[in-house]
């Protein structure tokens, strides 16, 4: 017990003792202008940090985790400091705090993470532009108006105006902000806040410049407790259910985003938000602003190398420290420098690379919905709007139907309809269906997880238009049988099955969820044993799943195969012809190793290996393309590029590795394109290029190429970004044996 108690001090004094003192700089200036920006006295900023560092830092449920004034919700506190008042504020800071509390206790914590990322997102961006706006005119010289719009309408007018010394302090404080993060490193050991607004004072100072300063005279001194607020109760209740849901979402999502950054324990979400539940009660009882999880404060606490919660509780030591024994420094920093740091990060809070994230997820409308209704409405208004359609795009997702239907051959037409079958999807499912002509014969699948009685009627009532008039309508259901229920008349129970998860067989047997192997067939030993565990399950896999569905085409395949390609390529086992390529059983002819290369003929050492398969599919199968794929980071190129000292006491590799040889001269002999990423990818994509001239040293490869009968192809497959490139062939000078 007591080395674990020695380890833990030992622990906090290096890493977490450090990180704390700079978490505490990037903090001071942060929480003084998240409570400028909040309407709120610059000290309530102070004790917010103070108790989101010692409070939540303690009682959370995140390790490295740092909680102080939030910025998101700086646009409610504004709306409820001119409603209600301060302390009336105050109070509502509390009760939000019990409310987390209760959720907390309940574990609702997963519960307020089902909020679209969209409208986080797009909120924090809304927020950041209004505070940016109304900061811009206290930098500006003026006042800010009562609304975004209003700042915005001003904004021209603000700008032609005449400026005086505080103007030059917000540009001097930006500038500065702008600059930090490309000076030298040990320079940027200072955070940029704190070092902006030290440069702006000590400038403002030395030239005497007339500007305005923070006063905190009184704040400390002054304090009541909070009051009820007076008014509407709904209200009052709808204000400390937003604070308390913006505060635990903002919280909760900051948890979740700084555990990937750090390799310690995992968040635990409830106790994160009872934590945070505590904090707002009791800085709302000592009168600050609300508290929720920091991203800036955590990211920095984390690259500061914290490891417990030790390093949260100490910055809010040191600000409390600062607070009552420094406070008087503070009132030397402009209040335009702290006005130009908020409209810094407001600016910040728009990030494209959340944008960028959304994109691809098809969610940038509600991004841009809620940053607009936030500007223009107001946050609760633009949240609300961004919740309604990212409810509607969900709705929209979850009941849109997609219906292919393509030609066969033979005449025949086939017809696949994907999703969920509602009366949504009606007029799409009838428009595409009735597309198909008159008197063809069809071959429906459905592919479904639900269908109501509009979808049946619509299907049904085509398919006996369409047989009337002719045409023949063959249904399956490849999941559970709904149309042939609905036909009958059996009730749709139950109302939705998910289908059947697929087999995703082309994962790894590690990233597969782990099958109980049967005593039965495996003996119980370690080792080598492991591979033929998996192997037997993957074959009974094989039999239950996948056979009964490939059994007509291997039925067709077992007298006779017909290969269009011979495919040459590594043994490697990251490489699979058949996935990288979409091929199926019987299209390619395959020989596999080391390197994938072709010994030239008659060359040294003797191989008739690969011989064999060349002429088998050129002269038996009658294959019309040979095609040669390498991959990046190959073995076999990395032995021939040291010389042979990688194959060490191999023999037989060293030997096969002489073929080779052309591959590795050829590659002295050129130079880099810029398509490759280093030495070994240049060699392994010329062994591609080089192997493609070796085929053309057998004289029957040579003729079919020349004829045109015979095609060459060379792929070179790129592991780490799952890409197969197309590799042009080298020109042959070489002189074919007769």
């Amino acid at each position: 017990m007591i080395r674990d108690t020695q380890s833990s001090v030992i622990r906090t004094l290096r890493y977490d003792l450090p990180a704390s003192l700079v978490v505490f700089l990037v903090a001071v200036p942060l929480s003084l202008g998240i409570a400028m920006a909040s309407g709120a006295p610059l000290a309530a900023g102070l004790i917010s940090g103070v108790v989101g560092g010692i409070v939540a830092g303690a009682l959370g449920g995140s390790a490295v985790q740092v909680s102080g004034p939030a910025a998101g919700l700086s646009l409610v506190v504004v709306d409820l400091v001119h409603t209600y008042g301060w302390r009336a504020t105050c109070m509502i800071t509390l009760l939000a705090g019990a409310v987390q509390i209760v959720l907390g206790l309940f574990r609702a914590a997963r519960a307020t993470l089902a909020v679209s990322p969209a409208v986080i997102h797009g909120t924090l961006a809304g927020v950041g532009v209004v505070i940016a706006l109304s900061q811009l005119h206290v930098v500006l010289g003026g006042s800010p108006q009562t609304s975004a719009v209003a700042n915005l309408i001003e904004l021209p007018a603000q700008i032609a105006a005449h400026h005086d010394h505080g103007f030059a302090v917000g540009v001097l404080t930006i500038a500065v902000l702008a600059i930090w993060t490309r000076l030298p490193k040990p320079v940027r050991a200072v955070p940029a806040p704190l070092a902006a607004l030290l440069v702006a004072s000590v400038t403002a100072w030395a030239f005497g410049w007339n500007v305005t300063r923070v006063d905190l005279s009184g704040s400390f001194t002054d304090w009541a407790f909070p009051v009820l607020p007076q008014g509407d109760g709904h209200r009052i209740v709808v204000a400390v259910l937003l604070v308390a849901l913006l505060a635990s979402v903002e919280s909760l999502l900051c948890s979740v985003a700084v555990d990937g950054t750090h390799k310690g324990p995992r968040s635990d979400l409830d106790t994160e938000l009872t934590g945070q539940g505590v904090a707002n009660m009791v800085t709302g009882a000592l009168g600050g602003v609300p508290v929720a999880g920091a991203i800036v404060r955590s990211t920095a606490n984390v690259k500061a190398g914290a490891r417990s919660r030790w390093s949260a509780v100490l910055h809010g030591v040191w600000m409390l420290v600062f607070a009552l024994g420094f406070g008087w420094s503070i009132q030397l920093i402009p209040m335009e420098a702290l006005a130009a740091l908020l409209v810094f990060i407001g600016v910040q809070m728009v990030n494209l690379g959340h944008v960028r994230k959304v994109h691809g997820h098809g969610e940038v409308p509600v991004y841009i919905v809620t940053l607009i209704g936030v500007v223009v409405l107001g946050l609760a208004e633009g949240v609300v709007a961004g919740l309604g359609l990212a409810a509607l795009l969900a709705l929209r997702r979850l009941t849109w139907v997609t219906v292919n239907v393509r030609p066969e051959e033979d005449g025949h037409y086939h017809a696949t309809i994907s999703g969920s079958l509602t009366f949504l999807g009606v007029p799409r499912l009838t428009h595409e269906l009735r597309s198909i002509p008159e008197g063809a014969s069809v071959d429906l699948d459905l592919n479904i997880d639900f269908m109501d009685n509009a979808a049946f009627e619509a299907i049904h009532s085509w398919r006996v238009d369409h047989e009337r008039m002719g045409g023949h309508v063959d249904i399956d259901d490849i999941h559970d049988e709904w149309y042939a229920m609905a036909a009958s008349g059996s009730r749709m129970f139950p109302a939705k099955t998910p289908p059947r998860a697929p087999d995703r067989w082309w994962l790894p047997w590690a990233h597969r969820r782990r099958r109980t192997v049967r005593p039965s067939l495996v003996p119980q030993q370690v080792g080598p044993v492991e591979a033929e565990c998996q192997l037997t399950a993957g074959a009974r896999e094989f039999h239950r799943r996948t056979a009964p569905l490939v059994r007509p085409i291997f039925t067709e395949l077992a007298h006779k195969q017909t290969p269009s390609h011979l495919f040459i390529t590594c043994a490697d086992s990251r490489v699979m012809p058949s996935l990288i390529t979409a091929s199926g059983p019987g299209d390619l002819f395959t020989v596999r190793n080391i390197g994938n290369l072709v010994p030239r003929r008659g060359g040294e050492p003797h191989d008739d290996s690969v011989v064999a398969a060349i002429e088998y599919a050129t002269q038996v199968l009658g294959v019309r393309t040979i095609t040669v794929c390498g991959h990046s980071g190959c073995g076999a190129m990395a032995g021939l590029l040291s010389g042979g000292v990688q194959a060490g006491s191999l023999p037989g590799l060293r030997r096969w590795l002489r073929h080779g040889n052309h591959s590795l001269a050829r590659f002295i002999d050129t130079e880099s394109d810029g398509s490759d990423s280093g030495p070994l990818d240049r060699l392994c994509r010329v062994n591609v290029q080089q192997q493609l001239l070796n085929l053309r040293t057998y004289r029957r490869v040579d003729e079919q190429v020349k004829a045109g009968e015979l095609e060459l192809v060379g792929l070179y497959f790129d592991i780490g970004s799952a890409r197969v490139h197309m590799l042009p062939p080298l020109p042959s000078t070489l002189s074919v044996k007769r």
